[in-house]
């Protein structure tokens, strides 16, 4: 394991120490050289060779109740041993010669090194402490425009929390707009609470920084389950490792560092052993093949998959998708994989096919389906995703029966969860990923009912300096295609920020956007309802009975709020999923006045010409009109 040096950079302005430690006086106060200080002493004595033993993180208690003392120590994993060491030791001797008689105290050292060392008479392990024990800045104002300061330091929080969201600590630098400058960040969080709580006490932290930090150069804010702390310029070492192209926003761990040493000797052997193996291979192989197994995917013998499949029987269909049907396969050693078959007459498939392979093997986030591997036999592309037992969302969404486990709790955490993972494509992902066929269909759930983003068959992804395009091939689901896709094959970030406020909708009211009917001469559909329902200032009536009462009414409301906003007609008034992450974690944030939505509905007995511009195997059934202008 490679391990790294922190290196303090020292800097001449106001905010040279960096630390917290705060003595409580909530839990009382000890007498020196009693029961409890002479338990409190042995405890953090013990503290700086169990947590360089422990991986980094280490929590014990001395004595008996009532002068037991609980303690926890822990550095950032991958900190060499004395760094750590001494850390712990230097923590010590601060909370012992500051806290002389408070039963309860916690330091965060956040300079040469970052170590936390707590202590109480108490069991705080898996409690959240949310009290600020330090809130400091730069009293000096960043040089430079604040607007883009300000977007700047929010898209680097997003992504260095939803990393720490998964490993309870990340590092991460963003470029400014209008500057050289960068903003670098390091959060971290107690290992005892868990990951959702730890995303918690950093969303707090954040919204901290918004009241008391904005525009400020650096700082840290801390609280005894986590710390936040910026800079412009970089510190502790963190940053050393980070190649150009992850200066956008990309969030780091140890692990990341480990592998920009490790994993270029990994491929080079890989890539001898893909070479010997193509080469004793069979001259059947195809040029399809050949060119995908240089994606890094691994490479599944399609005998094994029609074997795990038992030939793609019909008992193990999961169900379909754009270009192809998913089965369940189970191989000899137990392991379960989704297998998703590729069309054989869809002109797309080849070309969806590697798509898929290329997209989905460099893209690595928690809300997004696993690519475990493919494989090529004559006219059959197969590929191997990660099984997920609770299948896609529609499953629930909109079964009578089972739409009852979703309540309102899931409900929100699956469309958080949809929200981060779009996130990812379109900002913090190595490539601008447009899915253009986001639907229920393709939001598989995982075992604890946890959203994951599929099938990018028809996903595009952008260069860097690109933010639109237009094709003449109209591909997705219709119903959740926005007005400017369907009418002139315009997309953007935005095509997919439209299809995000349709199943915000669709979430919250247990129904499919199509599944309006004609009534009173008149088709209406999920959206258009909505929007009636905004008029008529009655949002509560769109909530699926299936939840009951057991909801906040402000909670769905604005997210309600939020649906309506990601579908106005026009991409421009529409919100970015940044904005919209922001919008759904922090309701401090006011929403604008929602515009009309893209499609207003009617009768007409004319026949529909968008309907030559769709694809085979699209909803062509509801005859429409545009409130903005349809071709003719």
């Amino acid at each position: 394991m490679v391990k790294f040096s922190i290196i303090f950079w020292f800097v001449l302005i106001s905010f040279c120490h960096v630390s917290a430690h705060i003595c409580l006086e909530r839990s009382g106060f000890f007498t020196a050289n009693s029961t409890y200080d002479i338990n409190r002493r042995v405890l953090l004595s013990s503290l700086p060779s169990n947590v360089t033993a422990n991986d980094g993180f280490y929590t014990t208690s001395i004595g008996e109740d009532p002068n037991r003392a609980y303690g926890l120590g822990m550095c950032v994993p991958g900190t060499n041993a004395k760094s750590c060491s001494d850390c712990i030791i230097s923590s010590n001797g601060r909370l012992l010669q500051n806290c002389t008689n408070q039963t309860e105290a916690i330091d965060w050292r956040i300079d040469r090194t970052v170590c936390l060392v707590r202590y109480s008479n108490r069991s705080f392990y898996g409690s959240l402490g949310m009290e600020i024990l330090r809130s400091d800045n730069y009293t000096r104002d960043f040089q430079a425009n604040l607007t883009d300061l300000e977007m700047t330091w929010e898209a680097l929080m997003i992504g260095v929390i939803d990393q720490a969201s998964s490993l309870y600590y990340a590092a991460g630098l963003r470029k400014l707009e209008s500057s050289i400058s960068r903003i670098y960040s390091f959060v971290q969080c107690s290992k005892d609470i868990s990951l959702q709580n730890c995303t918690k006490c950093l969303q707090q932290n954040v919204i901290e920084y918004r009241s008391c930090c904005r525009g400020r150069e650096g700082g840290i804010i801390s609280r005894p389950s986590c710390f936040i702390r910026w800079e412009i310029y970089p510190f502790l070492g963190l940053f050393d490792n980070i190649p150009p192209r992850q200066e956008d926003g990309k969030s780091i761990s140890t692990g990341a560092i480990v592998a920009i040493v490790v994993v270029p000797i990994l491929l080079l052997a890989l890539g001898f052993a893909l070479w010997k193996r193509r080469k004793a291979y069979k001259a059947k192989t195809t040029k399809t093949a050949d060119d995908i197994t240089t994606s890094g995917s691994l490479q599944f013998e399609f005998k094994a998959i029609e074997a795990a499949t038992s030939n793609f029987h019909n008992i193990n269909k999961l169900g379909h998708g754009g270009f192809g049907e998913f089965y369940k396969g189970t191989f000899p050693n137990g392991t379960e994989v989704a297998v998703k078959r590729l069309s054989k007459t869809s002109g797309l498939g080849e070309q969806e096919f590697k798509n898929e392979v290329f997209l989905v093997a460099k893209l690595q986030h928690r809300n997004l389906v696993r690519l475990l591997g493919y494989s090529v036999k004559g006219d059959e592309k197969i590929l191997v995703y990660e099984f997920l037992p609770n299948k896609s969302l529609d499953h629930f969404l909109f079964d009578p029966i089972k739409k009852g486990q979703l309540d309102w709790t899931r409900r929100y955490n699956i469309i958080e969860g949809i929200t981060r993972g779009i996130l990812y494509l379109h900002q913090d992902s190595r490539l601008t990923i447009i899915h253009r066929d986001l639907k229920a269909g393709n939001i598989l759930l995982d075992a604890s009912m946890n959203p994951k983003i599929a099938d990018f068959g028809v996903a595009r992804n952008f260069r860097v300096d690109q933010t639109e395009a237009t094709t003449g091939r109209v591909v997705g689901t219709f119903g959740y295609m926005p007005p400017e896709y369907v009418t002139n094959g315009h997309f953007s970030t935005k095509s997919d920020v439209y299809s995000f406020g349709v199943l915000i909708l669709e979430i919250i009211g247990g129904k499919k956007n199509s599944s309006f009917n004609e009534t009173d001469g008149s088709i209406s559909n999920l959206v258009t309802y909505v929007w009636r329902l905004w008029n008529n200032e009655s949002l509560l009536e769109l909530v699926d009975a299936a939840m009951g009462e057991n909801y906040d009414r402000n909670e769905v409301i604005r997210c309600i709020h939020i649906g309506l906003l990601c579908v106005q007609e026009n991409p421009v008034d529409r919100p970015t999923m940044s904005t919209v992450f922001q919008m759904l974690t922090n309701t401090s944030i006011t929403l604008h006045v929602p515009q009309p939505p893209g499609f207003v509905f009617r009768v007409r007995s004319n026949p529909n010409p968008l309907a030559e511009r769709l694809q085979p195997g699209l909803s062509t059934s509801t005859s429409f009109a545009c409130s903005i202008t349809c071709p003719r």
